[in-house]
């Protein structure tokens, strides 16, 4: 009788555990279109009730054919809710003759980050990437919403030939719903449309003769004609995928700092691209073409749209930026006297301009200090001791302000939420705008 209880018991949990899986590909047809490709081609083949993928990379023998390519894959209603599953796995077969570096990604909506899971895939063998939807950062905050996964990535990485099919994208495991009150501020998505308050909007300046350069453009909830209010610019990290280190994509729309600082009142909030003009594309990687040049000038028609027609308050205008974002506080923001005397504050994420990376030498940005003529420097997760020559160089009755985060991780995911770095932020950044 024990042993007919148990297995019963295994039995009931079998069950519960194949109830539990959905197939994440269940939606696609050989007609489908996928919410993005890029560097890769792609087949669906319906077999039966499966769907599967076949990848391989683009052979156009297009000129710099990029070192990241992928596929992104989107539910058919905005969101899949895998509240209740515990992982994604994908089972993919290497058809190729080489082997091939894959990583699959989960990621989720509202400025959430990213689950990744990565494996070295050889010619000829099948391999299961199994990605857990409550990952981590290492200091216990949350990658992932799993009740909002909105898209699935397969994402080839340092692979210049390959050939995949995909056979099974199952989100498997059971998870018991927790009752529990989400404290993380959640990011308004970007949207077309016009701006308007509270609402976050894919824009362009008015003179532009093509939408591939963007910004994206948010009004405050309590923002009127007549009132001035003050802005922050925001840049994003570079383009930058490693399943055990950071989640970046190089585009304004992932920018998240400016709507952590304010909460969405009292403050327009802008996030901008780095421009390659010569192409008219944004630079997910870098600085932009002519070494930033192009940026610099891009950014100053940029406040000068914002001052004409969005109640701008030229002289409450901060700007800042994870990595490569923080970056370019001083390798954009003090490129030159005219851009730099546009600035009365930086907040600075994780790197500064000095970093080393890219043109943003020491010596540099020592030569560059000097311009910034605002009133203070916010810096999170930086060291003093390290940006210490630009500090010198720097008007000494500039306040500085050095916070560690502790998300130990890198990702700009520590603004929204409210350690005791994000509360310094907030009440610094209150002080700051108020009117003079």
């Amino acid at each position: 009788m024990r042993i007919l209880r148990l297995l019963g018991a295994l039995l009931v949990a079998l069950q519960a555990e194949l109830l539990a899986e959905q197939d994440l590909l269940e939606h696609l047809e050989a007609s489908s279109k996928v919410h993005e490709l890029r560097g890769l081609e792609l087949r669906i083949q319906d077999a039966g009730d499966d769907s599967r993928l076949l990848l391989s990379t683009a052979k156009t023998g297009e000129k710099g054919k990029p070192s990241v390519s992928w596929v992104a894959i989107r539910p058919p209603d905005g969101a899949w809710d895998l509240s209740t599953s515990t992982q994604v796995r994908a089972t993919v077969r290497n058809v190729g003759s080489t082997p091939a570096s894959l990583t699959l990604w989960l990621t989720s909506l509202n400025g959430w980050g990213a689950s990744g899971e990565d494996a070295v895939i050889p010619s000829g063998e099948t391999a299961e990437l199994v990605c857990k939807l409550r990952h981590t950062y290492p200091d216990g905050t949350p990658k992932l919403d799993p009740s909002e996964v909105r898209e699935l990535r397969f994402m080839l990485q340092r692979t210049p030939s390959a050939s995949l099919e995909i056979v099974d994208v199952q989100a498997s495991g059971r998870h018991e719903p927790e009752e529990q009150e989400d404290q993380r501020i959640r990011v308004p998505r970007m949207e077309s449309g016009s701006p308007a308050p509270g609402r976050r909007v894919k824009f362009t300046l008015p003179d532009q003769n093509n939408d591939h350069i963007y910004t994206t453009l948010y009004l405050p909830v309590d923002w009127a004609p007549g009132n001035p209010y003050p802005v922050f610019i925001e840049f994003p990290g570079n383009q930058f995928f490693h399943a055990d280190k950071c989640w970046s994509t190089g585009r304004p729309e992932d920018c998240v700092m400016g709507f952590g600082m304010t909460r969405g009142r009292g403050a327009i909030w802008i996030s901008l691209p780095f421009v390659n003009q010569d192409i008219g594309e944004i630079a997910e990687i870098g600085f932009g073409s002519n070494d930033g040049d192009d940026t610099v000038d891009y950014t100053l028609r940029v406040i000068d749209e914002l001052c004409s027609t969005w109640m701008a308050d030229r002289n409450r205008i901060f700007m800042g930026g994870f990595s490569r974002g923080a970056i370019a506080c001083g390798y954009i923001g003090l490129r030159n006297d005219e851009i730099a005397k546009a600035w009365k504050g930086f907040v600075a994420c994780q790197h500064y301009d000095g970093s080393g990376w890219g043109p943003s030498t020491m010596v540099s940005a020592v030569e560059r200090a000097p311009r910034f003529q605002g009133s203070s420097i916010f810096q999170i997760d930086n060291s003093a001791k390290k940006y210490a020559p630009v500090v010198e160089a720097t008007n000494p009755k500039i306040e500085w302000h050095w916070e560690e985060s502790h998300l130990d991780y890198h990702s700009p995911a520590m603004f929204l939420d409210d350690r005791p770095a994000m509360k310094k932020l907030r009440q610094w950044w209150s002080a700051q705008t108020k009117p003079d």
